[in-house]
């Protein structure tokens, strides 16, 4: 046993030799050896453990934590003065010797470096260049996450691969800051007195530091995590004998004024694909890397996250595939397991900044926290609010438009409170923090056509915006969510201009987000938000969209709200009808004959909702070639709504334009010729000549003149006039402006115009082949009518060869009896 007890002794303390022999040297290295031996002999009972003194400062450990600690007494005021020239609070003899140095300065502190380094090849060129240029400093920029240290890092090991002096300082905060830079002092050349009495406030310690730098050549030195610039008042200064490369989540600041900003973004796609294969090889093809890194955001802090998780698994083996689908579910919680140890907290040690930045929930967090502490709430009121949205480009007059409900108020429409006004009084400084602290982006959208006003927006990455939304309590949700639908609402047009496409296409996805956001306390508004914004998406002629998310809004609704519900039916109703647009004609007529038959049964069969759905579902029965039964179905819509409505009320008198282009295609032309002039006149009269149901019934009734003995001349008018109104109404390029077209081609046909009908024809087919697709029916059917032109312009070998690619495919679609597929039936025999 003694003997045991002996070799034990005997390895431990030649182990405690061993390590004493390494600090020495590793403090020796820096040039500190003296310095350090002396504070062993006389040890400060005054001094704070070297590595809890940021946790101390942060509040995340209590006041007395480290066995040593006693109060600090306040450096002397004239020592204070001197050695705050430089705005530097921390400086005086209270501080002990054993928290004045770094641990070192010639090596990169990076809590958690890449395996391999990936992508930023432009950057770490442009940046490695500039150390041999020495001027103002520069200053790497972008949000937590982003892999700043980890780009800095690289630099710094490709300078000193180049022979030069590498420094690494952290500049935290202020001391941090000091005790890297008198770190670096010594380093090149310090003595121990001037050192010490930089540290004591008897000299200025960035002079001390400067006048060393200023005397060394060829030197590069790196202020990593300088997140609060005034912090490095004094410090950073332009340089003519080496290089400064500050990293900082700050993407403005008055300390950047002279400086060279470099923003840092998230990955290219097969950069961040590659690193996540770099940790998990084997667990999925590429494009399987390529989808999780995008679902990732191409963030290098989720990555390295996700990468590290599937590596260190031990219970399972997961395919990157399986890692998304968990991903979709646990969200931030799982990628901060891939984090190298728990959490400090979660076994009781205290918690270090560091610490945070490495964990997806926190890294965001830890800058709300500085803008709260720093007097701007809001700033954090904001990013919830932001959350409830899309990280698509949000239009910034978004938030400056109806803020009668918002996040301060309670969940009912148009609530106020009296934090309303204080809020959006500090919004403005609030968002201008939270662009400058690289957790929201700025930029201009521009209109593709020539001479449109571009659109300011707003942009935050979305794994932001999960992971702040993740931490709203679920008491304070539906008043972050009731406050998002109401300003969205109020973005929204009213109705539809050609001038407000673009806005619209930007609110689209914003719109999604907060159907796919909200619960049983605010799906009711949220529905009808989804539901306003759908009808207009289609009006703009965006008919995938609008199938997109009227669907979303139906599942949303009947999930939370019942199959029977009358939102649900209102989502369900526009999501068959715009199927029908998209050219999905069966799917369409199921989902309205359902739809019809609940709204029946729970509204009447004379309800105006039941009577839309039954307008919507004759349209659909024409489509397919079903002209009898559609006809029945117009006719008890149109009955039904002048019995509740009346003959002029606007879905009224839709019905009655949608059943022109019927009655003429079905041979009624008495009734057609009687009615259509009435419509006209009714619309005009109550809806004006710009109305979108005046439109309607212009076009219809061009189309059913042409099936008539009227003139060339008035058929030909009838269908400029419905040309010109569509026009009007939606500007060039839309779906409704190409069937315009098509009449007018036909037309200008039948007056013997063959060329310009040929030409306008032409434009016709192009559009609904660009906008609806190739294979949609309404494209097939207007290749068939592109043959008859062709036929008639005396090019009988293209025309027939269009009938030969389209023709069976109209026949499938529309019936062998369909008066267009008979009359191109009957010219591909003569051809």
């Amino acid at each position: 046993m003694d003997a045991a007890l002996t070799a034990v002794a005997v390895t431990a303390g030649t182990t405690l030799i061993t390590l004493t022999v390494t600090a020495l040297w590793q403090r020796a290295r820096t040039g500190v050896a003296a310095i350090t031996e002396r504070m062993r002999r006389e040890p400060d009972s005054r001094s704070i453990p070297s590595d809890s003194g940021s946790a101390v400062r942060e509040g995340l450990l209590p006041v007395n934590a480290g066995r040593h600690q006693s109060p600090l007494p306040a450096a002397h005021p004239a020592l204070r003065d001197h050695s705050h020239a430089f705005g530097d609070h921390n400086a005086g003899p209270a501080v002990g010797e054993a928290g004045w140095w770094q641990e070192s300065v010639r090596m990169p502190r990076v809590e958690s470096p890449p395996r391999i380094f990936r992508g930023r090849e432009e950057q770490l060129a442009e940046l490695t260049a500039a150390v041999h240029l020495p001027g103002p400093p520069h200053v790497l920029h972008g949000m937590g996450g982003s892999g700043k240290t980890a780009l800095a890092a690289e630099v710094f090991r490709a300078v000193e691969a180049e022979g030069l002096t590498a420094l690494w300082v952290v500049a935290a905060d202020r001391t941090d800051l000091r005790r890297g830079m008198l770190t670096a002092a010594a380093e090149l050349g310090a003595d121990e007195e001037e050192l010490r009495g930089a540290q004591e406030g008897r000299l200025a310690a960035a002079d001390l530091v400067w006048k060393y730098l200023s005397r060394a050549e060829g030197w590069f030195l790196v202020l990593d995590k300088a997140d609060n610039p005034e912090t490095l008042d004094g410090w950073l200064r332009p340089t003519t004998t080496g290089a400064i490369l500050v990293t900082t989540r700050r993407a403005r600041a008055p300390q950047w004024q002279q400086a060279v900003l470099h923003r840092l973004d998230v990955l290219p796609a097969e950069d961040a694909a590659r690193i996540i294969t770099d940790f998990a090889p084997g667990r999925g093809t590429s494009q399987d890397a390529l989808d999780l890194a995008n679902r990732l955001g191409r963030l290098p802090l989720a990555l390295r996250l996700a990468g590290s998780y599937l590596e260190r698994q031990a219970l399972e083996t997961w395919s990157l595939n399986d890692y998304r689908a968990r991903f979709e579910h646990d969200g931030t919680v799982l990628a901060d397991q891939g984090a190298e140890l728990p959490l400090a907290e979660d076994v009781g040690a205290p918690i270090a900044e560091g610490e945070l930045r490495q964990r997806l929930s926190w890294t965001w967090q830890i800058t709300l926290d500085a803008l709260s502490a720093r007097g701007l709430p809001e700033a954090t009121t904001l990013m919830r609010l932001l959350s409830c949205w899309s990280q698509a480009p949000l239009p910034r007059a978004t938030l400056s438009g109806d803020r009668a409900w918002s996040p301060g108020a309670g969940t009912g429409p148009r609530a106020q409170t009296a934090t309303d006004d204080e809020f959006w009084r500090k919004a403005e400084p609030a968002l201008r923090a939270l662009i400058d602290n690289s957790l929201v982006s700025t930029h201009i959208d521009a209109e593709p056509s020539a001479g449109a006003a571009p659109t300011p927006c707003l942009q935050v990455h979305g794994l932001v915006l999960e992971s702040v939304h993740t931490s709203i309590e679920a008491t304070e949700r539906p008043r972050y969510m009731g406050a998002a639908v109401h300003l969205l609402d109020a973005a929204l047009p009213t109705g539809f201009s050609p001038a407000d496409v673009r806005r619209l296409r930007l609110l689209l996805p914003h719109t999604a987000a907060l159907l796919r956001h909200t619960d049983a306390l605010t799906v009711g508004p949220a529905v009808a938000l989804g539901i306003r914004a759908a009808q207009l998406v289609c009006e703009a002629g965006d008919y995938r969209a609008a199938v997109e998310l009227a669907t979303l809004a139906g599942e949303k609704s009947e999930r939370l709200q019942g199959p029977g519900h009358p939102a649900t039916l209102a989502a369900r109703h526009h999501h068959g009808d715009f199927l029908r647009r998209l050219g999905a004609y069966p799917e369409a007529e199921g989902i309205l004959r359902r739809v019809h038959a609940r709204r029946s049964d729970t509204l009447g069969a004379r309800h105006r909702d039941t009577l839309e759905t039954a307008a919507a579902l004759s349209i659909t029965l024409y489509l397919m070639g079903h002209a009898e039964e559609s006809l029945d179905w117009i006719r008890r819509a149109i009955d039904g709504q002048r019995r509740t409505l009346g003959n002029d009320h606007v879905e009224t008198l839709r019905s009655r334009a949608y059943a022109l282009e019927l009655l003429a295609h079905s041979g009624r032309t008495r009734t057609f010729l009687r009615d259509g002039p009435a419509t006209i006149a009714d619309a005009e009269r109550s809806l004006g000549a710009d109305h979108v149901v005046t439109a309607v019934a212009y076009s219809n009734y061009a189309y059913g003149l042409l099936r008539t003995d009227a003139s060339a001349e008035a058929k030909v008018a009838a269908a400029r006039r419905a040309l010109h109104a569509r026009v009007r109404l939606y500007g060039e390029g839309h779906p409704t402006v190409h069937s315009a077209q098509l009449v007018l081609s036909w037309a200008q046909s039948l007056a013997g115009e063959y060329e310009s009908a040929l030409a306008l024809m032409r434009d016709a087919v192009d559009g609904r082949e660009r906008l609806l697709g190739t294979s949609h029916p309404l494209t097939i059917k207007a290749r068939v009518l592109y043959a008859e032109r062709l036929a008639e312009a005396g090019r009988p070998e293209q025309a027939g060869q269009l009938l030969r690619d389209n023709l069976p495919q109209a026949e499938a679609i529309y019936g062998s009896h369909d008066l267009d597929v008979l009359r191109a039936t009957e010219l591909q025999r003569h051809l």
